[in-house]
């Protein structure tokens, strides 16, 4: 059954903040395999013009996708999240994130609709820290597929 196209503009709470460590941001680009001394020492951020290290460019998929949570968990949406799969992501930043950030994300549903049988939900998380700076714009694709024989 095709989603409620009136959930298109829904914002979501902001999330609790979420704190940036220096060891999630060297665990995080060593799981990617990026080497990039930024990532990983302080000295060498801070001769690029950072405060501290800084967090490879999708490090906060992880942080935008639990705040989506509360889109995918909305029950009045109804969307079934055992059939979705990830479609697509996308990020525009203002800056990088930094070790030591606390980032809320806000979550909003921008678009909404079905194309042969499967509901595709494009989720925008808006990403500020403790000082109300926007950080980056993150887009979330979800497809939840057609049950089969629908």
């Amino acid at each position: 059954m095709a989603l409620d196209q009136s959930f298109v503009g829904r914002t979501y709470p902001p999330t609790a903040p979420y704190e940036v460590g220096r060891e999630k941001i060297r665990e995080f680009a060593e799981a990617i395999g990026d080497a990039n001394p930024a990532y990983t020492d302080t000295e060498a951020a801070k001769a690029l013009g950072h405060s501290d290290v800084i967090a490879p460019p999708t490090f906060v998929f992880a942080i935008t996708f639990k705040a989506a949570g509360a889109v995918i968990e909305d029950p009045q949406l109804g969307l079934d999240y055992s059939r979705v799969v990830h479609g697509d992501q996308k990020f525009a930043y203002t800056r990088p994130v930094r070790a030591g950030d606390r980032l809320a994300v806000t979550s909003t549903i921008e678009a909404i609709k079905s194309m042969a049988g499967n509901d595709i939900v494009d989720i925008r998380g808006e990403v500020h820290d403790a000082s109300g700076e926007h950080v980056v714009t993150a887009w979330t694709k979800l497809v939840s597929r057609a049950p089969e024989g629908a």
